[in-house]
């Protein structure tokens, strides 16, 4: 039997807000959080941009969990116990076995690394702190997400750059649907705003001097976010079977390779991936009304995008509303598709397409509706999700209305 795998539930924070709805309200009307980065920590790049969170929420996590978790476990915590809530669910000792979590995760624990390398090489200290190693790894996440939700069912993280959250979500729901859980918690968290990440992002000449505008003729490049977002997954069976609220259901998966360049992103893994997407949710082309685009703000990124989506859809390409929301929370790496993810499952639950923000001026070479500046009010009953990493790993999520 082939189970159905809907969303009962979301979390999230980056620089707009830190809780779900924060995020989409903000979202929603194309205020970008981008901005000087402030943390002291990173005083050396002084004049860099990024969106940071600036206040974390208040939370019970005990003291002596919060010092094995760098910050970008600390982030997907909050978020999964956000995710959970609004599900109304939680672990005992007679179902969480069929709880399980995956997270993804780009860059994992360079807060970490970073003070273990202060600390030895400039301080001249003989160790690093007892937890450096289990704080930095990229799979902490998901160890602290189930930890802390009591989670004894599946659990393991997804790493693949800036994909890692849309992998993760696949990932979760084939545990569903080859019965090995009932429930995943799946998404993604970063926190790449580390002197020596945004220094080796800085170096590949990618970063914008001035903000993100993606599709936009004038755009300069991306820019660094920190952030984490989650979703609570259930079999369709399983959340009716509670009388849950229901607020998407995940329709397909497609994902490929382009088996091309580790840096240079190629027209055809994208083209493939949002083919297979469409081949497993068993959709026309003609039957998607919004599309979250990657959408990073770089020249060759926009403009092979554009491309792509025009070879899958055809026509129907005009008519689709596009928009990338890294436009108002920036590129949150292995966060970022996690909260794409909120903005596709939001954009079905009130008919709204959030904005490409920061727009200035028409690119012949992404010609296609890019929802500039303004929200747009439309039927969305289809949302799809794309998601291209360096590397060429790509992840394409298809979000439909629950009928």
């Amino acid at each position: 039997m082939d189970r159905r795998v809907v969303i009962t539930g979301l979390g999230g924070l980056c620089g707009l807000g830190t809780d779900a709805s924060s995020i989409w309200t903000e979202m929603r009307q194309g205020r970008s959080a981008i901005g000087p980065i402030s943390n002291s920590e990173i005083h050396e790049l002084k004049g860099m941009i990024g969106t940071e969170i600036k206040v974390l929420p208040e939370h019970d996590i005990d003291r002596k969990q919060l010092i094995s978790m760098d910050r970008f476990s600390l982030l997907a915590v909050l978020a999964a116990k956000e995710a959970m809530r609004q599900a109304g669910l939680s672990c005992d000792e007679g179902n969480a076995h069929r709880f399980g979590a995956t997270v993804g995760v780009g860059f994992g624990g360079w807060d970490a690394t970073e003070k273990a390398y202060r600390t030895l090489l400039l301080g001249g200290a003989t160790r690093t702190e007892l937890f450096t190693g289990v704080k930095a790894m990229p799979s902490a996440a998901a160890c602290q997400v189930s930890m802390n939700l009591g989670l004894r069912g599946p659990v393991f993280g997804a790493t693949s750059a800036c994909a890692s959250a849309n992998h993760a979500i696949a990932s979760a729901v084939d545990q569903i649907k080859l019965g090995r859980a009932d429930v995943m918690l799946a998404g993604g968290s970063d926190a790449p705003l580390v002197w020596i990440v945004l220094k080796a992002w800085e170096a590949m000449r990618v970063l914008a001097p001035d903000t993100c505008r993606p599709f936009s003729a004038d755009r300069k490049g991306l820019v660094l976010g920190e952030g984490a977002g989650m979703a609570v997954l259930e079999s369709y069976e399983h959340a009716a079977a509670r009388g849950a609220t229901v607020l998407a259901e995940i329709a397909g998966v497609g994902l490929s390779a382009d088996a091309y360049h580790i840096a240079a992103p190629a027209v055809h893994g994208p083209e493939a991936a949002m083919r297979a997407c469409l081949v497993d949710a068993g959709l026309n082309a003609e039957d998607v009304d919004y599309l979250n685009a990657h959408g990073t703000g770089t020249k060759a990124n926009d403009q092979i995008e554009t491309m792509a989506i025009k070879r899958v859809f055809g026509d129907h390409a005009r008519s689709i509303s596009i928009s990338s929301t890294k436009s108002t929370h920036a590129h949150c790496l292995g966060a970022a598709s996690a909260l794409e993810m909120i903005a596709c499952v939001m954009a079905i639950q009130e008919d709204v397409v959030p904005p490409t923000a920061n727009y200035r001026e028409p690119d012949p070479d992404c010609d296609l509706d890019v929802t500039p500046n303004v929200p747009r009010e439309r039927r969305v009953r289809v949302a799809m999700s794309n998601a291209f990493a360096m590397g060429g790993m790509n992840a394409v999520l298809a979000f439909k209305q629950v009928q």
